[in-house]
């Protein structure tokens, strides 16, 4: 037992929060991280987090949604591990564009061998898309050569949440992307007017 905590313990792997605004990443970010629900805003930039479970110490970068605030996910992207995407249930009217979102990020060669857990969000709410229909609407069924999955979750209740990440931690020990250190580090996202300035630097 020691050598194979010793082996999987104190590691860790780099996660992205992705998907539209509204959709509930930044109250499932702090579900995950506190146990509770939080007082949000809409996310104007990035929440940063880690969380550990399973014995893997998760880097949960939470991105905003925001049609303007997009263009600039790719900047997180390098050695990333895995993707958490997730999807307004209630919003039926947005999951065409959550769709295309969501392919324009599986075609992106700095995500290729991320895994993709997607979390059918706010299932507590009248009116909820199931679980199949939000996998049928993101086109899950078409991704290939990749390791994907999708979980009922509701973010105000905490349920399917640890569900998820309990695939998500298996899949990332299974495949070993805990090996997997990134180079670049984003170190500011200013935002000025309309304008989004970012810089980075180099590990060492």
């Amino acid at each position: 037992m020691s050598r194979l905590m010793s082996l999987f313990g104190d590691k860790e792997a780099r996660i992205l929060v992705l998907g539209l605004d509204n959709a509930g990443k930044t109250t499932i970010l702090y579900r995950l991280h506190v146990g509770e629900v939080v007082q949000t805003i809409p996310t104007i930039g990035f929440n940063v987090e880690t969380v550990t479970y399973k014995n893997i110490k998760f880097q949960v970068w939470d991105l905003g949604g925001q049609t303007s605030i997009r263009p600039y996910w790719r900047c997180y992207y390098p050695n990333t591990q895995a993707i958490i995407y997730v999807v307004d249930s209630c919003d039926a009217d947005r999951l065409p564009t959550s769709r295309e979102e969501f392919h324009a990020i599986l075609e992106e060669e700095e995500l290729k061998d991320a895994a993709i857990l997607v979390y059918a969000n706010k299932q507590d709410l009248p009116g909820a898309l199931s679980d199949s229909a939000v996998a049928e609407g993101l086109g899950l069924s078409s991704i290939k050569n990749r390791d994907w999955s999708i979980f009922k979750t509701s973010a105000i209740k905490g349920e399917g949440l640890f569900e998820g990440l309990d695939w998500l931690s298996n899949t990332i020990k299974s495949k070993r992307y805990i090996e997997l250190r990134s180079k670049t580090v984003l170190q500011t996202l200013v935002i000025r007017g309309s304008t989004i300035y970012y810089s980075r630097q180099g590990s060492t």
